[in-house]
């Protein structure tokens, strides 16, 4: 039955695409997040989607007139610096060259998604229709993998699908925190004007909360706990916050598990907990990699190849200024990063990293920069409230991530194209358009 939907409704999306490409871009993102292969079983599963979607958005960009003016900030060209430097540490890697290149693929394809938000993104609509892409593919799978763990009585695993970017269950709780803010900023436009709308958006943002839990990821979390520190803070209705918080503590309180509470817990003792203490080892032999090879570090994925890490093993007690407390390096096998910075830290070395650092706050700044402008000028709400939605998302993305190999997620860099886009074309045209529209008190009639 899945197949049969999915195969009727897609001559309808390609046609929207030819015929729009934001849409294409929309369904780029879409497919990238909700791996519709994973949903089907039948003739509908041996199609590319996101192959398909990215050809015909490349096709109906080319054929797009006129296409909007192609600008690179700075925050856009650190990003493909970046790239250019992550193509020269995967040409100088001691990893599996094989997987190295792989994932630097796979890369590729996310800088490519980067360049076609600042190629076709222009106004409010290809805004808010990404935000929902996003939405109905993250969101989507939250509501379904909540339910069941509802349903559970707290005993149902949250996981991603095999294959998929996000089948990790760690790093799919970060983007589940990631797409929080963007659930609230349509909640904020749309709910006034449909009640059906605004229905589905509170229940949207309940179910993503209850699915973080359902991962028992604690740096998930933790990310979680973060972002909603911030909004109660920024909050106006800080009494009503607090009951809605009371409410879903209490609720939840009712579905979790012993397991979950004892996992939980350990982030008090984080130091006498193996599994974090695990990490702090792959954290150690990051800077190890990057010490022995400090300008392009080891290459995509260099510290996971077993080799690799074996040799590092060697020089791990020379940095004993670096706590790991009774941990070792496993004998028997390699561990990935578990942390976006110490992961880029090895794959690319110092230079990697600073960059890497460098687009993460120039991200924050630029969201900055747009919400101080638009307060100077007679320029829409939305655009204030859609950097602060992108600089939250951002902000989850940056706790959630300090404990997981997850600094070439898809989603990321698409925030920072839409933050560029956002601050270079669609800011300054609203203050253009505000200024045609202003009287000029100098005139006299």
């Amino acid at each position: 039955m899945r197949d049969l939907v999915l195969l009727a409704a897609l001559p309808f999306m390609l046609y929207a695409m030819a015929k729009r490409p934001f849409v294409g871009l929309g369904m780029w993102i879409w497919t990238a997040l909700f791996f519709p292969n994973g949903w089907v079983f039948g003739i509908a599963s041996g199609i590319r989607y996101n192959l398909l979607f990215t050809g015909m958005t490349l096709l109906s960009y080319m054929a797009m007139k006129p296409k909007p003016k192609f600008k690179l900030t700075g925050t856009a060209i650190l990003v493909l610096l970046f790239f250019a430097w992550t193509t020269l540490s995967s040409m100088t890697g001691i990893g599996l060259l094989e997987r190295t290149w792989e994932i630097w693929n796979r890369f590729m394809k996310v800088i490519a998604l980067f360049l076609f938000v600042l190629a076709i993104i222009e106004n409010k609509l290809h805004v808010e229709f990404f935000f929902w892409c996003i939405v109905l593919s993250v969101g989507f799978y939250a509501n379904v993998e909540a339910l069941k763990f509802l349903a559970s009585g707290g005993h149902h695993m949250i996981e991603g699908m095999n294959g998929h970017v996000l089948g990790d269950r760690n790093e799919l709780a970060v983007a589940f925190v990631m797409i929080l803010p963007i659930c609230m900023y349509l909640l904020r436009e749309y709910g006034p004007k449909s009640r059906l709308l605004s229905i589905g958006l509170l229940g949207t943002i309940a179910l993503l909360v209850v699915s973080v839990v359902g991962t028992q990821s604690r740096g998930g979390f933790i990310a979680l706990l973060a972002l909603g520190g911030y909004f109660y803070l920024k909050s106006e209705k800080k009494a009503l916050a607090t009951v809605l918080i009371i409410v879903l503590a209490v609720g939840l309180s009712q579905v979790v598990t012993t397991e979950w509470v004892s996992r939980i817990n350990t982030i008090n003792a984080a130091d006498k907990d193996a599994s974090f203490m695990g990490r702090v080892v792959a954290w150690k032999l990051s800077l190890i990699l990057a010490s022995q090879h400090p300008l392009t570090g080891g290459g995509f994925k260099a510290l996971e190849y077993f080799p690799v890490w074996s040799n590092l093993s060697k020089d791990f007690f020379s940095f004993s200024w670096f706590y790991t407390g009774d941990a070792a390096p496993s004998a028997e096998r390699a561990h990935a990063a578990h942390s976006i910075y110490f992961q880029v830290l090895g794959d690319h070395g110092f230079v990697g990293l600073a960059l890497f650092l460098a687009i993460l706050v120039g991200t924050f700044l630029t969201a900055r920069r747009i919400v101080r402008v638009s307060r100077k000028h007679n320029v829409p709400d939305w655009i204030p409230n859609v950097a602060t939605t992108l600089q939250l998302s951002m902000f989850g993305f940056c706790v959630g991530g300090a404990a997981l190999s997850f600094a070439y997620f898809d989603l990321t860099y698409a925030i920072v194209g839409l933050l560029v886009v956002l601050n270079s074309r669609i800011l300054p045209a609203a203050i253009a358009e505000s200024r045609k529209s202003t009287p000029n008190p100098d005139l006299r009639t």
